[in-house]
């Protein structure tokens, strides 16, 4: 019930407190929900940049719809996905996988050899929309977890992509950002939705029961 009441009270925020910022136990707790979360295959094919620097984060202000929470928030997590999967990061995952547990399976080791044979063939349009979509994975544990810590924040996806990979040099990397996550405190005056009702539709609409 106590997780249920804090997504209850999350929402969108639309105005942050420029003058609050989030303790950095709270941000590293949140990025570690992330962390935690499940991937298809255990590939974990994205990563988390944690951007503080107030000038960089103004210039994603301007390819982000001028949208304020990025410069008002004390912190942003941008996701950045594979931008495709490849033999050397399979095999990566595995061998760390391995070296984490101690020893290798024939049945984990048979997977590899599945993954390697079929992944890196199916060309990077397909495997970055993969990719993406484990990063979104992420942020949703990102934002309970927020919500948890009783820290706002607002997933974003008005972006320019191509833009903020330039200005983080993700491409370089081998990495596409696919959502961003500002993390703040609400201020109260100058956001209009603080204080409307959330709407979601009733369980009867969202769930169908198939007994």
């Amino acid at each position: 019930m106590e997780l249920l009441d804090k997504l209850q009270w999350r929402y969108a925020t639309k105005k942050m407190d420029p003058s609050r910022a989030v303790p950095r136990e709270k941000v590293d707790r949140i990025i570690e929900a992330a962390r935690l979360a499940p991937t298809s295959s255990g590939l974990q094919p994205y990563e988390i940049l944690l951007v503080t620097n107030p000038e960089i984060r103004k210039e994603i202000t301007a390819v982000a719809w001028n949208q304020q929470q990025v410069v008002d928030g004390s912190h942003v997590l941008v996701f950045a996905a594979w931008d495709d999967y490849t033999a050397d990061r399979i095999n990566q995952m595995f061998d760390y996988t391995n070296e984490v547990r101690g020893f290798k399976n024939e049945g984990w080791e048979a997977y590899r050899q599945q993954l390697l044979a079929s992944y890196p063939q199916r060309g990077a349009d397909i495997n970055f929309s993969h990719t993406a979509r484990q990063a979104f994975i992420g942020l949703g544990a990102s934002i309970i977890a927020a919500a948890f810590e009783e820290v706002d924040c607002v997933p974003m996806e008005g972006f320019d992509p191509a833009a903020v990979d330039t200005i983080l040099k993700l491409r370089e990397r081998g990495l596409r950002s696919v959502a961003m996550l500002p993390l703040g405190y609400r201020q109260e005056e100058g956001d209009w939705l603080v204080k409307l009702p959330k709407v979601r539709r009733p369980v009867e609409q969202f769930v169908t029961e198939v007994a």
